[in-house]
This record gives structure tokens, C-alpha cells and sequence, in this order.
């Protein structure tokens, strides 16, 4: 196990910051739940494993970790590493690993020059703070988030996000992102990117599809299904997984023929189709 001072991940610490003086009334029995739903020994191994290793160079060893075939399709797809910017978009199967490895296939193509908008809580990974760009639509950070956004997209770095902001979701037995946002699509028409689409296959649990749509019935403020988006990530170890590129769409094709919004469901149609 890894000691104390060196975890990343330390359950029993986060229930004492949190709960303060009514810590000692929280049962042992469901610490131990969510320290086995988090794979607190496991990750934690990981990451003392790969400590010093960031970036591009540690996506690769998450890779390597997950030992999940992957087959990439349209690889010749990809443009040119020749200084152009892009947006890369895609649909968000699982939650993590589809992350993971989209960013170590993008990163190596374009020599590490890459950049995610990421859910803030992610860029507090220490091998992924120079690779992500920090979203939070609540507290002192949401002030900023335009002006961050903003930034991301006038740098010099490829930008790869997913549009749908949430992993897919289970509606009438198909499994699908929810509508993308139009942000992608203005910023990169107002920054001149063209925008490489592409699909990744895979799936998370039953159990999760159900849990987060309690979640939406229930209109909870907290995403739970979001607590089991490590197990998933574990119960898919192994398994195959297809990335299928699709070629780069022209900034100027999304003119004023139709909302922002329209054309962003007009790129998720045709990543669904690749």
C-alpha cells in the first residue's frame, strides 16, 4: 500500500476535511465502499509508479495500464503537424479512458502540443496540469471561464474537448451523448480552426446509465454517477475499443445558414456516422 504521505487519493482524509468534527460518525463500512468505488490502493499505486512522468508520456503509460485493445480507423486523417490549429471534438463513451487514449494518439501526432478543456477536478492530477485547460461553471473560477476558454482557443496548442461535457447517457436503451454545446463551434470559427471529428466505440455499465439517470429525474445539483467513473474505467480494462478519425471539416462551412447550436448537432451527426 502506498504510505499516507504519498497518496493521491486518501479517502479517509477527504471525509475528515469535509465532514470536520462529524467525521467520527461516518460508519467505516462506507469509507471502505467508496475507498473499493474509487480503487483508492490501485490508483495510488499508479501514480507512485509513474511519479515524475507527465503529459503526453504518462497518457501513454495510462495506456499501457488499462491494457485495452485499441484500433485505430482514418489515421491518415489527421492533418499535418505543420502549424495549423485545430479543434478536436469527440463523442464521450466512457467517461476516462476514451480521454486517456484519445489524448495519447492526438499528442503524439502533433508532438505533445496539445491542450484539454477539462473538468477542474482533473487538472488537480499532477501529470495533467500543464495539459488541461480548467472548467468549473460554479465558484471564483466560473468568473474567469470565458476568458480561459477564450485563451485556449487563440493559443498555439491543439485543442481537444468533448462537446457533450458529460459522458453518454442511456436514453430509450441507446447509448449517446447528451446535445453538444455550440461553443466549439464559434470559438473555432472566430480562431480559424478547422475541426477533426471522431468517434470512439465503448460503454459503461448498467449500473451506470441507471444511477445517472436517477440523477436527471431527481434534477440533482451532484453528478453521482461521476463517483463511479473510476470502477467504470477498471471494469473496462482489457477490453477493445475502436477510434474511428474522420477528416477535418472547414472553419468556413459553418456559416450563417445556421445557429451555432444546429451546426454543433450537425458535427455530433456526423461523428456518429464515422
Amino acid at each position: 500500500m502506498v504510505p499516507s504521505e504519498k497518496k493521491l487519493i486518501d479517502i479517509n482524509h477527504i471525509v475528515q476535511i469535509k465532514a470536520g468534527s462529524r467525521a467520527k460518525y461516518v460508519p467505516q463500512f462506507l469509507i471502505n465502499m467508496l475507498r473499493n468505488l474509487v480503487h483508492e490502493d490501485e490508483v495510488n499505486a499508479f501514480m507512485a509508479e509513474t511519479e515524475g512522468v507527465e503529459d503526453v508520456a504518462w497518457l501513454k503509460r495510462c495506456v499501457e495500464f488499462l491494457k485495452m485493445d485499441v484500433k485505430i480507423v482514418g489515421l491518415e486523417n489527421l492533418p499535418e503537424n505543420d502549424g495549423r490549429k485545430y479543434t478536436i471534438v469527440s463523442n464521450h463513451p466512457l467517461g476516462g479512458a476514451d480521454g486517456v487514449i484519445l489524448g495519447s494518439i492526438i499528442g503524439e501526432h502533433f508532438n505533445g502540443n496539445i491542450r484539454y478543456l477539462l473538468n477542474d477536478l482533473l487538472t488537480n492530477l499532477p501529470p495533467l496540469k500543464t495539459l488541461g485547460i480548467p472548467i468549473n461553471k460554479t465558484g471564483a473560477q466560473s468568473r474567469n471561464l470565458p476568458q480561459m476558454v477564450d485563451a485556449g482557443f487563440r493559443s498555439d496548442y491543439q485543442l481537444m474537448l468533448f462537446p457533450a461535457g458529460l459522458c453518454s447517457r442511456k436514453r430509450k436503451g441507446v447509448i449517446e451523448d447528451l446535445p453538444w454545446k455550440k461553443t466549439f463551434i464559434s470559438k473555432s470559427v472566430e480562431t480559424k480552426r478547422d475541426i477533426v471529428p471522431i468517434h470512439f466505440s465503448g460503454r459503461n455499465s448498467n449500473r451506470f446509465y441507471r444511477i445517472a439517470n436517477i440523477c436527471a429525474a431527481l434534477h440533482s445539483k451532484f453528478n453521482f454517477a461521476m463517483l463511479f467513473l473510476v470502477d467504470e474505467m477498471f471494469r473496462n480494462r482489457g477490453k477493445t475499443v475502436e477510434v474511428r478519425i474522420g477528416r477535418p471539416i472547414p472553419w468556413q462551412s459553418f456559416d450563417k445558414s445556421r445557429s451555432a447550436n444546429d451546426w454543433a448537432q450537425y458535427v455530433r451527426d456526423i461523428v456518429y456516422k464515422l
